[in-house]
């Protein structure tokens, strides 16, 4: 028997200008959906959240809500005006969740609510958000970019709060991480239409595919050449999607080369493996220690970035990203040790005020400085043309700032800097407020840039898919120095703290193993080196031909122990997918040093 929805729009549309932003839409909400909403900039996701919720009014359509249902929002920018402390946000208005209850969510995320709203940073606010979310015990939970702003560690919580919460939920999220351990159904806002499929984010790109390929081939069949024009940014899309794939495999080439340049395991000092490898350092800090009263922030700091480097800088917040950054970049000097850097080191950085443009300015006037031509690294392109490089329609060379999405103003920020010739990208949390498809495009222009780049990020697949060295920072003053992306620091901590589990028990097997040999490999580890390429390969086609499977939307009530064993088996492939990646470095490691 059919589960009835907990909530339902049926003909939903909305006018926005001088048009339809979507009409004709129908949206069904079952208790135990986890919803995950996709969808480009501009597309309307999150007014499409805020007619879910009832706070806009639609030109059409029906809303329907069971009796008793509460259903509650964490925005994107939740407004703190008036508040004189974030719990006077926290608890107020008619429908305000319990003071204990919310000071309860504040303990476990390590907020102090007593602080002044008005002098609170960006992570200290959204915190608060969540606070007042969670502990309004809601039926149905709606979340725009609930990661935004947040620390790994207030990540993790807030996944294991969903995970074993027993309401519904509907997220815009642009974190594929968070969105692929989450949910188990997608709602795709697109050209004013919305799809729905029973299947998590895991399986979205490949029905996205899908339906960009079939939408190709009845456009051919119909010989509608103009129809066929109007999808160059969805099959751009597929495209940067398989180009990105090659990156990958290269991404994978650079971080073995990295490895093989690394000390001993647990030193964060990259060694010198040439005569001439000065030359090719741009940034090289040796025995950095930074203090800020008692608390040393960092600690015997030793780092050499070579040219072509891709740096992620991770932690939590308040461990010393900035800090670091900072030193690296010469704009704070450390208490003891040195930093020396390219004399020939020119940098273009990107900060996360990067949404700050004037809003009266034409894209023409951002871009070109009113012009039709612009220099791209010493190129001379068309406007137009580079617009559609950054997927922005070309037509909208008149638009003013004002009129974009926050995710459009960052893009066309990207597609300014990007035109600089410069040698060092710093990147602070570039990832804020962008759809999945500018993330894919990022992640392009970063592979392809002729230079070094140094990000500072909390988006987890993003620095998995980009940097071949991470910095990840305990907050301690202890820095760990890592061949790989986020995933690969994640184990080492992991290591680090069965190790220490290990230890503190006292148990024979007390002492962690020492770290492999390098050299030569014996019989074994030859035929994993040999061997594990293929089998990453084939798990990689599992995992595709399993979620095509599960992509099915008739596939959970037709056949429930199908769709679960399928669930399963993706799960168990991926990790076995992660674990041969990792013995795959590990052994690499060995054969390059």
């Amino acid at each position: 028997m059919a589960i009835a929805p907990i909530l339902s729009w049926e003909g939903l549309g909305l006018i926005q200008g001088s048009g339809w932003l979507f009409q004709d839409l129908d949206i069904n909400i079952a208790p135990r959906d986890r919803l995950a909403l996709i969808g480009r900039n501009g597309a309307g996701k999150s007014t499409l959240l805020k007619l879910i919720a009832g706070t806009v009014d639609a030109d059409k359509g029906t809303r329907s809500v069971q009796p008793g249902m509460r259903v509650v929002t964490l925005e994107q920018d939740p407004f703190f005006t008036g508040f004189d402390t974030l719990l006077d946000f926290a608890i107020h208005g008619d429908d305000a969740p319990q003071q204990h209850e919310v000071e309860a969510i504040a303990d476990q995320l390590g907020i102090d609510l007593s602080r002044e709203a008005k002098s609170a940073s960006g992570g200290e606010r959204r915190r608060a958000a969540l606070c007042r979310a969670l502990a309004s015990e809601p039926d149905l939970l709606l979340l725009d970019e609930p990661t935004n702003h947040l620390d790994l560690a207030a990540i993790d919580w807030l996944e294991s709060w969903l995970q074993r919460y027993n309401g519904a939920f509907v997220v815009i999220s642009h974190d594929r991480t968070f969105l692929t351990r989450l949910t188990n159904a997608t709602l795709w806002l697109d050209r004013g239409g919305l799809r729905r499929r029973d299947i998590g984010f895991g399986g979205y790109e490949a029905w996205e595919d899908e339906v960009y390929a079939e939408e190709a081939r009845a456009a051919q069949k119909l010989d509608a050449k103009l129809k066929i024009e109007a999808h160059w940014l969805e099959r751009g899309v597929t495209a940067r999607r398989k180009r990105n794939q090659g990156r990958l495999a290269k991404l994978w080439e650079m971080r073995a080369q990295r490895a093989s340049m690394m000390g001993p395991q647990g030193a964060a000092k990259l060694a010198v493996v040439a005569d001439d490898s000065k030359t090719k350092s741009v940034i090289v800090a040796e025995h950095v220690t930074k203090k800020f009263a008692d608390r040393t922030i960092i600690k015997d700091f030793n780092l050499r970035i070579q040219r072509g480097d891709r740096i992620g800088v991770v932690g939590a917040n308040g461990s010393g990203k900035t800090t670091l950054l900072k030193i690296l970049m010469g704009e704070l000097q450390p208490d003891s040790g040195t930093v020396t850097r390219a004399a020939t080191l020119d940098a273009t950085v990107i900060d996360q005020q990067r949404s700050r443009m004037s809003p009266e300015l034409r894209i023409r006037d951002v871009l070109a400085e009113g012009g039709d031509w612009i220099d791209v690294v010493g190129v001379r392109k068309h406007i137009q043309g580079y617009l559609k490089d950054f997927l922005f329609d070309p037509g909208l060379v008149e638009a003013k700032v004002g009129t974009l999405s926050g995710g459009e103003r960052s893009r066309l920020l990207f597609a300014r800097e990007f035109a600089r010739t410069s040698n060092l990208l710093v990147l602070d949390e570039p990832t804020n407020d962008l759809d999945l498809e500018t993330l894919d495009l990022l992640q392009e222009v970063i592979a392809d840039y002729n230079g070094t780049v140094l990000i500072v990020s909390h988006d987890r697949d993003f620095l998995d898919r980009t940097v071949n060295v991470t910095l990840g920072l305990d907050g301690s003053g202890h820095i760990d120095v890592i061949a790989g992306g986020y995933a690969d620091w994640e184990a080492k901590r992991r290591e680090r703290t069965s190790a220490g589990k290990a230890k503190a028990k006292e148990s024979t097997n007390a002492a962690a193993p020492p770290p492999p040999k390098k050299g030569k490999l014996s019989y074994k580890d030859q035929r994993d080196y040999e061997l594990l390429p293929k089998k990453i390969e084939e798990l990689e086609i599992l995992i595709a031909r399993d979620e095509q499977a599960l992509a099915d939307p008739a596939l959970y009530t037709r056949d429930p122990a199908k769709f679960a064993s399928l669930s399963a088996a993706i799960e168990k492939a991926r990790s076995d997918k992660d674990a041969a990646e990792e013995r795959w470095l590990e052994l690499a490691e060995q054969v390059e040093g």
